[in-house]
């Protein structure tokens, strides 16, 4: 449950308070996403929680909501490319700066001034040019935090709908580049599309005799269907 008085502890003495948090670090596709958010002091929503713990429908209806009450906030990401270059964990931190960031630039375009402290959801720090501070577990006790988690994880999902429509056969629509045993099963019997993060892949060669048995039974039980279709 939320600690409505965790953000306002930190207002007192640092002023305007960001949290940020991201989603996808675990997929084996598309980019990592991040978001950093600003809220009033008064702003606290009803179902407001880790964007992990709600139903689509309720996430979807909060997103629209912060993006109303917000004062400011960013949304950023970086590339499989980049993560393939500089690991998950700084590219997720790299998407974090970026969102906070825009949210500072949101801020100053509304001349509501400057960004005091960043709540950063787990427990690695990076420089946002202000003090930050770690919260374990931060999308289910910081307002900001849980309100960037819902931009994050909407934003990724939504592009993942359409990202499963370029490339499609993957099931990216379902899992949303997750990496389930139909995921990986998919991966192997059909290659990894452009979208896909090299470094994530080694799947394909440490259990390439568990996906061909897989892929041999799935192809058996097509061949059945088509036979009594």
């Amino acid at each position: 449950m939320l600690d409505t008085q965790f953000d306002l502890s930190y207002a007192k003495e640092y002023g305007l308070v960001c949290g940020t948090d991201e989603a996808g670090r675990g997929p084996l596709c598309g980019p990592v996403t991040a978001a950093a958010v600003v809220l009033p002091a008064d702003f606290a929503p009803e179902g407001l929680d880790d964007s992990k713990k709600l139903t689509e429908k309720k996430r979807e209806k909060l997103y629209d909501l912060i993006l109303g009450n917000a004062l400011a906030y960013g949304i950023a990401e970086s590339s499989p490319a980049e993560i393939d270059e500089i690991n998950i964990l700084a590219a997720s931190l790299l998407a974090m700066r970026r969102a906070v960031g825009k949210a500072q630039a949101m801020l100053t375009e509304k001349g509501l001034g400057t960004i005091g402290i960043v709540l950063i959801d787990g427990n690695r720090q990076t420089d946002f040019g202000v003090p930050s501070v770690t919260v374990v577990h931060g999308d289910a006790t910081s307002r900001s935090i849980a309100a960037a988690s819902v931009l994050a994880k909407v934003t990724r999902d939504r592009q993942m709908t359409e990202l499963a429509k370029e490339y499609p056969g993957y099931g990216i629509e379902v899992h949303k580049g997750y990496p389930t045993p139909a995921h990986k099963l998919a991966v192997y019997e059909k290659g990894p599309a452009p979208i896909y993060r090299q470094s994530f892949l080694s799947f394909l060669e440490r259990d390439r005799e568990k996906l061909e048995a897989a892929l041999r039974k799935k192809r058996a039980a097509e061949e059945t269907a088509q036979a009594e279709g």
